[in-house]
């Protein structure tokens, strides 16, 4: 173009550049969102079918699932394998010595001193004969029924980041928990309670508090939602103030609002999720008070989980880990009970750094009749055979005490979890740590690992259970993660 003709549409040669520079930025731009649209597309064939109005009803896995429920029991402060579960004849041996090979290691609060054995005897528990601490005989006196994890790792040596590893997947928050992801795969098996609960430790929340159980970047309805039977639902009981009468009135009124605003914007998708979330908030009114009466339970299952102990942190613990055999019969996908939390008052967690015999003492008592009454409850009552029981803490401990106390550092290099029920092995043991107890050393497994093998438990290819995000395809095992094929039954 010539500048006459530049002159004649008042256009100057610097704002012929800027115009075209701006136009070669909306190519790229429109570039760039094909690619995503494509991308988002292809997607969709493993992104589960959710209809928005009711984001609730039941999907099916990939293939045929082994487990079809799950409660995860979380000890929040990372408890001590080497005191609880991970048998070390050559730390008892050596004890008083220097670890070999590192005997001036700095961890996670400083230099360490030298090997320390478990604090509590082991002893062999079972036809099999495993070895388990006297820290936690009801539990161990099931190991015949439990498939151990004594080579798990973490990529975070930190409480919070390493909960959400264990949790989430990922050390950053912000990205959907593990009962988020299964709920947004599997959908609810009620429409009168919520599909994932998350049960808090009585004494207060664990480190990373609700990235537990957030939803991250998946819709919101599928979050989990916190209950107890010390802390009721907030918010969702009318006030007192107000009748039955006009509260339904209102509920009524409010109902005819949205599907009015419905019917004008079919496709606000939004919209549909909030009215479903009401409407099940509505139903959760007149069913979640019969869930969480425990009057209703037999005294001699009270006695089974400890119900009926002296001790009030033992007896609210077993209140909730009763409250978890009630929710998913009643048709709840993913319980999280927590033990251990983070408050006021000491340390009321496993994180035993400087009097952890004292500590552990106080916490063993309060976790373990509990815990093997649940298993023991979901067995005889055949729930074991479709639920998926997983005990888990977000790293271990060091074989030695850290120098100058009587506790030990973190170590996310070796430690022990375990499952039992749905599609695992029975009286298995997997992996192994070295001679102390100090790192993974035999079928290392990372916590991508872990969760892949859940998945599958629930019919699940967690390659393929995905929801994109900012461009990327995103997963609970991120880009890795395996299934352990040698704990299937």
């Amino acid at each position: 173009m010539m500048h006459s003709q530049l002159k004649q549409f008042n256009i100057g040669r610097r704002q012929l550049i800027s115009g075209a520079a701006g136009g070669l930025a909306s190519i790229a731009l429109a570039s760039l969102m094909t690619e995503a649209s494509e991308a988002s597309e292809a997607s969709e064939s493993n992104r589960p079918k959710i209809d928005p109005a009711n984001p609730y009803l039941p999907r099916s896995p990939h293939f045929a699932a082994k487990a079809k429920n799950v409660i995860v029991v979380f000890c929040s402060g990372a408890l001590s394998h080497v005191d609880t579960f991970d048998y070390k004849p050559e730390l008892i041996r050596l004890d008083g010595q220097p670890l070999p090979g590192n005997e001036k290691l700095v961890s996670f609060q400083g230099p360490n001193g030298n090997l320390t054995k478990p604090l509590w005897q082991f002893r062999p528990r079972g036809q099999s004969g495993k070895m388990v601490s006297d820290l936690v005989p009801h539990i161990g006196d099931l190991s015949d029924d439990i498939c151990y994890f004594h080579s798990l790792t973490n990529k975070s040596n930190t409480h919070g980041p390493a909960e959400n590893v264990m949790n989430t997947g990922f050390a950053f928050d912000g990205f959907p928990s593990m009962g988020a992801w299964i709920n947004f795969g599997l959908g609810s098996e009620n429409q009168n309670l919520p599909a994932f609960v998350a049960i808090e430790d009585p004494r207060g929340m664990p480190q990373s508090g609700p990235n537990n159980w957030a939803s991250g970047f998946l819709p919101a309805a599928f979050q989990g939602t916190p209950l107890s039977t010390t802390k009721p639902i907030r918010f969702l009981d009318r006030p007192a103030s107000i009748s039955a009468k006009t509260d339904r009135s209102s509920r009524e009124l409010l109902r005819f609002l949205e599907q009015s605003h419905q019917n004008r914007f079919p496709g606000d998708q939004q919209l549909a999720a909030r009215i479903a979330s009401y409407e099940l908030a509505a139903r959760m009114q007149l069913h979640v008070p019969d869930v969480v009466d425990l009057s209703t339970e037999p005294e001699h299952i009270r006695k089974l989980y400890g119900a009926d102990s002296a001790n009030k942190d033992k007896a609210a613990f077993a209140n909730n880990c009763i409250l978890a055999r009630r929710l998913v019969e009643n048709g709840v996908r993913f319980v999280q009970i927590f033990n251990g939390a983070y408050a006021s008052g000491g340390r009321i967690n496993w994180d035993g750094h400087s009097k952890l015999k004292e500590q552990y003492d106080v916490h063993g008592e309060i976790l373990d009749q509990p815990v093997a009454g649940l298993l023991r409850d979901l067995k005889q009552r055949g729930l074991l055979d479709s639920t998926l029981l997983v005990f888990a803490t977000e790293f271990g401990r060091m074989p030695m005490f850290q120098a100058g106390t009587l506790g030990r550092d973190h170590n996310p290099l070796g430690f022990t979890c375990w499952m039992a029920g749905a599609g695992v092995k029975r009286g298995h043991s997997y992996g192994a740590t070295d001679e102390f107890g100090f790192r993974a050393t035999e079928n290392v497994t990372t916590i991508h690992d872990f969760h892949a093998t859940i998945l599958h438990l629930l019919g699940f290819d967690h390659k393929r259970l995905t929801h994109y995000h900012n461009g990327i395809q995103r997963r609970l095992t991120d880009v890795h993660g395996r299934v352990i094929h040698d704990v299937l039954a």
